[in-house]
Parts: C-alpha cells; sequence; structure tokens
C-alpha cells in the first residue's frame, strides 16, 4: 500500500509507519503515568488497592499491567535507537567532504574529521533534549520524566550504532538479560532463606548449635527483614505524606511541588527524610540504552518500519505474545495476592516487556498491510509527528490542570478505572489537536523549540506539501 513520506523544516525526512509506532507509543505513556499524576506514585509501586480496588479498578488494572505496562516506553526506546541509525547516518551524509577534493584528501578529511563531526552533532541533539527533561522534571514537576534519561542513554548507544544488527540485537538482549539475571538471583536466595531459615530458627530455639555459616544465614535473614519491615514502613509514611501534600483538602502549591521536587531528588539518590534513597537513574539509563539498541537492530533488519511480510509480522505477533502475555499474566496473578513473597517471574518482567512491544510490533505492521487498519492508524501520523508537545501537555493537563490541590485538585478521588478512562479522554482529545494542528503547521511547538536549537537558527513553520511515495517504509525518519 502506499504511505506518506513527509519531511521536517530542518530537512529531516520521515515515515509514517514509524510516527504510526511512534504516536501510539506516545499516547499509550499516559496510560503508565496517570496513576502516578492522579494518585500516589508511591503506592503505584508499593501498594496499588490504595488507588483503588473495586472491580472496575482490578479489570483496569490487569488490562494495563498485561497489555500495556511499560511498553509505550518500551517502543519509545526502540525508536529512539531507529532515530540514532538515521540521524548519525544523514549527519554523516551532509557532513562528508565535497566529491571535487582531491581522493587523498577526502579520505583523510573524512577519516579524521568525519566520526568526531557526528558525534559532535548527535551529542549536541541529545544535550539539548536532556536540558528540556530537566525543564520537564524542575519546572513542569514531573518526577517520570523520560526526556533527560533518554537524552543520556542515547549517548551510551551511539557508541555501538556501527555493529551489525545481530551485534546490536545480541548486545541489548545480553542487557536485558543481566537484569533478569541478577533480578533471578535475588529471588532464588530470598526464597531459599525463606526456606531454610526458619528451619535454622526452630533448631536454635531448640538448643542445638548451629555452625558459624548457619548462624550467619539466620542473622543475615533477620537483618534483611528488619530492613524489609523499615522500607515497607517508610513506603506507608511516603504515602501518607504524599497524600497530604498532593489532597486538595490539605496541600497547596508549595506542599505539591516540594512533594514533586522530594521524588525526583530521591531517584537521583538523594534522601527525602523518611528513608534511604535509592539511586534508580543508572538502571533508567541502562534499560534504555540496551533497548535502543535493540531498536537500531529491528530497523536495519527492516523490521520495525514493516518491510517484512505480512505473514512474517503474523508470526513475530503470536510467538511474542505467547511468551510476553502468558509471562505477565502469571506476573500480575502474584502480584494480586499482596503476599511479599518473591517471585521469579518478577526477575522475567524485561524480558516479558521486550516480548511484549514485539508483539505490539507486530501486530501495528499487521494492520498497516491491511486497508482498514491502514485507515484507522492514519491519525498516528501526527501525534508521532507531535509526539513531544502531547508528552509535555499530557504532563500540563494532569498535573497543572486536573490533579493539584491549586487547580481542580482530584488527586486521590478517582481509581484506576477512572484513571484509565481519563486518559483516554485525554489521549483522544491530544489525537485530534495532533492532527488539527499540522493540517496548519509543519511543526509542533515543542519540537519546534526543539529543532531549532539543535540546528542553532529559528525553523520555519509553514506547512510545506507532503510528497507521495510508492514504499510503506522506503524513506527514513526522524525520530
Amino acid at each position: 500500500m502506499n504511505m506518506v513520506t513527509t519531511t521536517e523544516p530542518d530537512g529531516a525526512p520521515r515515515i509514517a509507519t514509524l510516527d504510526i509506532l511512534r504516536g501510539i507509543a506516545i499516547l499509550g505513556i499516559l496510560f503508565m503515568n496517570i496513576n502516578d499524576m492522579g494518585g500516589s506514585f508511591w503506592a503505584s509501586s508499593t501498594d496499588i488497592r490504595h488507588l483503588g480496588w473495586t472491580t472496575a479498578d482490578q479489570i483496569a488494572w490487569w488490562l494495563r499491567e498485561v497489555l500495556a505496562d511499560g511498553t509505550a516506553r518500551c517502543l519509545l526506546e526502540m525508536l529512539f535507537g531507529v532515530g540514532m541509525v538515521i540521524l548519525t547516518e544523514r549527519a554523516a551524509a551532509k557532513l562528508a567532504p565535497p566529491p571535487d577534493y582531491p581522493s587523498f584528501l577526502s579520505v583523510a578529511a573524512d577519516t579524521l574529521f568525519g566520526p568526531l563531526r557526528v558525534l559532535r552533532a548527535y551529542y549536541w541533539r541529545n544535550v539539548v533534549l536532556f536540558l528540556f527533561g530537566l525543564v520537564h522534571l524542575f519546572i513542569l514537576l514531573w518526577p517520570g520524566d523520560i526526556l533527560h534519561t533518554y537524552g543520556i542513554a542515547a549517548m551510551v548507544a551511539f557508541l555501538f550504532r556501527r555493529l551489525e544488527p545481530r551485534a546490536l540485537l545480541m548486545l541489548g538482549l545480553v542487557m536485558a538479560m543481566l537484569q533478569l539475571l541478577g533480578g533471578g538471583i535475588g529471588v532464588h536466595m530470598a526464597q531459599q532463606a525463606r526456606i531454610e531459615v526458619p528451619a535454622l530458627e526452630a533448631r536454635l530455639a531448640a538448643g542445638e548449635k548451629l555452625t558459624p555459616m548457619e548462624k550467619s544465614k539466620v542473622e543475615t535473614f533477620a537483618q534483611r527483614r528488619a530492613e524489609g519491615l523499615k522500607q515497607k514502613n517508610d513506603q506507608k509514611r511516603r504515602i501518607s505524606r504524599e497524600d497530604r501534600h498532593r489532597s486538595a483538602a490539605t496541600g497547596t502549591f508549595g506542599s505539591w511541588a516540594q512533594d514533586a521536587r522530594t521524588g525526583i531528588l530521591f531517584i537521583w539518590g538523594v534522601a527525602d527524610g523518611i528513608g534511604d534513597s535509592v539511586m534508580l537513574e543508572p538502571l533508567f539509563v541502562w534499560e534504555a540504552a540496551g533497548t535502543m539498541l535493540i531498536g537500531a537492530a529491528l530497523f536495519k533488519w527492516g523490521i520495525i518500519q514493516g518491510r517484512r511480510s505480512r505473514r512474517f509480522y503474523a508470526v513475530m505477533a503470536v510467538m511474542a505474545y505467547a511468551v510476553g502475555l502468558s509471562g505477565r499474566a502469571i506476573g500480575a496473578y502474584w502480584a494480586t495476592r499482596f503476599d511479599d513473597q518473591p517471585h521469579l517471574i518478577d526477575a522475567a518482567s524485561e524480558v516479558l516487556r521486550l516480548a511484549t512491544t514485539f508483539g505490539h510490533i507486530g501486530l501495528v505492521n499487521l494492520m498497516i498491510m491491511s486497508i482498514g487498519g491502514a485507515a484507522l492508524l492514519r491519525p498516528f501520523v501526527a501525534a508521532g509527528r507531535a509526539a513531544l508537545t502531547l508528552y509535555v501537555l499530557q504532563t500540563i493537563i494532569c498535573l497543572w490542570i486536573l490533579y493539584p490541590p491549586f487547580a481542580l485538585g482530584l488527586y486521590g478521588k478517582t481509581g484506576w478505572a477512572v484513571m484509565m478512562l481519563t486518559a483516554l479522554a485525554i489521549d483522544i482529545a491530544l489525537l485530534w489537536l495532533a492532527n488539527m494542528w499540522l493540517r496548519h503547521f509543519a511543526i509542533a511547538p515543542v519540537e519546534w523549540a526543539w529543532r531549532s536549537l539543535v540546528a542553532r537558527r529559528a525553523l520555519p513553520w509553514r506547512r510545506r506539501p507532503i510528497v507521495s511515495d510508492n514504499s510503506s517504509a522506503g524513506g527514513i525518519a526522524a525520530a
């Protein structure tokens, strides 16, 4: 089928297929974020019942957990990897010496200066993105910002961009498997301790002597149990503090802003006055960089942009969903037991996230290959082209209008089901807005600001004519 390829005001060409995926991902990410905006940020990961646990809430949570959790973020990370390949190849072509150079000078200049110029251009782009992320964090006060993380991760992934697709895929999967291995070892040790230590404690209570190693196991388990109880109590205190600071009844602009900044700094390793901090940012960068490499591999193979057959995408979707959805359903089941027991399936969350996202990519490409599916997905092209603007608008709508105590004050007043329906309504409005805007303008506002800073000139707003292309994935998409 024919797809539409456009170019940005800075000359960067785009592919509709990739923009559809990006549009779905950026709208889908609100379903992951809205519970942290409209309910307790801390409760989302420790006590999901705190946000509401009616039958409707449970259905909404299950659908979100199994079908969507983390996949929008995963897809965006893959598309960043795609953009890395596209943009660096484009930069290299633009920076290549002119053809009228003497051949030996041309080769020398390309060898010595070409890679450095590409690095400088790509790193500058991501430095600007990182700064936008800091604004999103500390001005718009969204602790869950991904822009600053992706800016750093993209500069890490850049170092491996020239690897062959197989090597890129393997490196990305190894990074994911290391998370599985590390988590699996931790869960296994915790499970073993829960089995062994009670028996050792019973022997000790009966007056039996334990070996030094057995004593160490008992002491270590007791210490970890005490630490776990302390962390659980700390989380309860954080949730209580957050509810006071953010609710309409007791919160103010100052308390709301203070709570947001406290959460941001906690993720960066700064203690919040209740318990020990956790430096999570390196883990986020690790995850994002690894997934970007996988996305780069999928692009080089022509998979993510729709160059394979219907049969390929059908098999891809079925196999990936069989692994991802079944594993995530098992994980969701154990999460709703609320027994605080460690389960090995939790260690596989990153692998299952990747598998489910592969399934989404296969399904979307299958839909694009049909007339009805392509018509249904076509509006998401505009959402993909305005992804950065829509991401910021999601924050403004939720954190500055709907939920804060100084505005509508809806924080904590809706459960999972209503929040998911709210996200759906917001996304429908944003999808319409993106299409209306790009009918009249060439570029969305936040994209214009970002690309203008990257280009070091004010880009034009005027809408350019759309050029038809005979290939569904034969061009290049700007990320």
